[in-house]
């Protein structure tokens, strides 16, 4: 489908996933967090009990040519079908259009994995009526999901560890962050997307390494 000469284009592509951020202090990965400690050493506490209901989900959605729509659930708010559409999926649209004006958005393709918002009937329907299309994604598959063995480890690993004073500071990093990745670098993880895809078809998607 994305050969050259194939009817679909890369560019055609926009991934979007969910992932949970603390608000206020962004937790470094944990192999930053390992440490060694003999019998009587106090363990290393990296966050105090209690402070993870703070965490708030953040929704990223990028292309070809960079970030589209970042989104912070409010706090005691549940990712719903609803909300996912009404708060997500019309701006990622906008920002469809505003980038590529002379391009159909009948061309885009929405790699946005298998959570239950993203399955819903009211989702599907919003889709059609938006003219988005879906690209299919096997399930239980982060090491193919662009958004999981790329952005979210470059978001963790660039905000590990910082403190936020106001809750909307946290979102400005996540929206500000992406849109410093050169457009090059986008191109280069979409085509090692690819290469991950055929891979993966090569070997009759049994387990491989070396990717």
């Amino acid at each position: 489908m994305f050969e050259p000469q194939g009817p679909k284009r890369l560019s055609d592509i926009v991934p979007g996933d969910e992932t949970w951020l603390n608000p206020f202090f962004i937790i470094p990965p944990k192999r930053l967090n390992h440490m060694w400690v003999d019998e009587q050493g106090e363990k290393h506490v990296v966050l105090s009990p209690g402070f993870q209901s703070r965490k708030r989900m953040f929704t990223v959605f990028f292309n070809y040519s960079g970030p589209l729509e970042v989104d912070m659930l409010p706090q005691d708010t549940t990712m719903t079908a609803t909300y996912y559409v009404q708060n997500m999926l019309s701006q990622v649209k906008s920002a469809i259009n505003e980038q590529r004006p002379k391009v159909s958005t009948s061309r885009t393709l929405l790699l946005h994995y298998n959570a239950g918002p993203h399955k819903a009937r009211a989702t599907t329907q919003s889709l059609r009526e938006l003219g988005i299309r879906i690209l299919s994604h096997p399930a239980y598959s982060p090491d193919l999901a662009l958004y999981d063995f790329w952005l979210l480890t470059i978001l963790n690993n660039r905000l590990a560890g910082q403190k936020f004073d106001r809750i909307q500071d946290p979102k400005e990093a996540v929206n500000s962050e992406p849109r410093t990745l050169p457009e090059e670098d986008y191109q280069v993880v979409f085509r090692k997307w690819q290469i991950r895809l055929k891979r993966c078809i090569e070997n009759h998607g049994e387990y491989f390494e070396e990717l």
